[in-house]
């Protein structure tokens, strides 16, 4: 039985980044749900902490920069952002009813979670998303 030799040189593993990615963005949009409950506000500023994350978990699992990257980097910052801000919203409205915030995600309805995203983030939860994008961008280039 032959040995098991290395990879060519110049060939690096790609299917790394999708669970490192997974992982990392529920990690921040558990983080980003805690800060919120902590502080009493949005935190719109975890949209950079989620950006970075996005961006660094793409290069450690060898994701070669580029359009795709960049495109993965946008949209995962934007899926994190969305999670957290359905669970802070689940977690505000079903914290009086004795819910815990899974408990009440998962009765949360798209309509209603809308209407209590629209109502708790204000202009600098949005300016904070913009440059949150800004910086996955820039990063993931």
């Amino acid at each position: 039985m032959a040995p098991l030799s290395p990879p060519p040189a110049g060939r690096t593993q790609h299917w790394l980044w999708p669970p490192l990615l997974l992982l990392g963005s529920l990690t921040v949009a558990i983080a980003w749900l805690l800060a919120a409950l902590a502080t009493g506000t949005p935190a719109g500023w975890m949209a950079l902490v989620a950006a970075l994350e996005a961006a660094w978990m793409l290069r450690l699992g060898t994701l070669r920069g580029g359009r795709l990257r960049v495109a993965v980097a946008l949209l995962a910052t934007v899926l994190i952002a969305l999670a957290a801000n359905w669970g802070i919203a689940a977690a505000w409205i079903g914290g009086p009813m004795g819910l815990t915030p899974w408990e009440s995600a998962l009765r949360l309805g798209p309509h209603l979670a809308w209407t209590l995203i629209g109502l708790g983030n204000g202009v600098a939860e949005i300016i904070w998303l913009l440059a949150g994008l800004l910086l996955a961008w820039w990063l993931a280039r």
